[in-house]
């Protein structure tokens, strides 16, 4: 009879490590390409260096070669973002204010998100959401939880966030969800 047992526990274990494995196979096969990538040698993930070209006449309007179909933009050198929808549809611009280390260009996926934490400057932050790390710096966008948030003076912190206001944060909040494409441009 213990020899049954054991055969029959034996069996279930070796079912139950087969799917987990099957289970752990398809979880990999569908995460989105790049998704939680590192950059490479280089530090950039393969993006462009140059800055990509501008409507002189609409100064705010979506930079060409900034991608297709549904994405966040980031100008690293105007410091704005683009919501962008399907059909390459602006669905929302605006200024943002980046903390001291900027991310390579390139393409990268939202890998995680937080509703409220405490910004490395020390000021409550809400409606976070990261994209990459540089040198150790975590990089993402939040606002402050309260308006009149001031950072504390500390030239020597890196920071990686790029602070966005409330209504700001909210309309990112909505839009990039886990695996949402970032394109950083200059």
């Amino acid at each position: 009879m213990a020899g049954t047992s054991s055969g029959i526990v034996a069996g279930l274990t070796a079912a139950a490590v087969g799917v987990v494995g099957f289970l752990a196979y398809e979880a990999y096969a569908t995460v989105p390409a790049g998704l939680g990538a590192r950059p490479a040698a280089n530090g950039s993930p393969g993006g462009q260096a140059t800055k990509a070209p501008r409507d002189r006449l609409h100064p705010t309007a979506l930079p060409s070669g900034s991608g297709k179909g549904e994405r966040v933009v980031y100008s690293v050198d105007d410091d704005r973002v683009w919501l962008v929808g399907t059909g390459n549809r602006v669905l929302r611009t605006f200024r943002v204010h980046p903390g001291t280390v900027d991310p390579p260009t390139g393409t990268y996926w939202v890998t995680s998100r937080s509703h409220a934490v405490t910004g490395t400057d020390g000021i409550p932050i809400e409606h976070v959401v990261r994209f990459t790390t540089v040198d150790g710096v975590t990089i993402g966008f939040s606002a402050p939880a309260t308006p009149d948030a001031v950072p504390a003076p500390d030239a020597g912190t890196k920071t990686g966030g790029i602070r966005e206001t409330r209504a700001d944060g909210d309309a990112m909040w909505k839009f990039a969800t886990i695996g949402e494409r970032i394109m950083v441009i200059r």
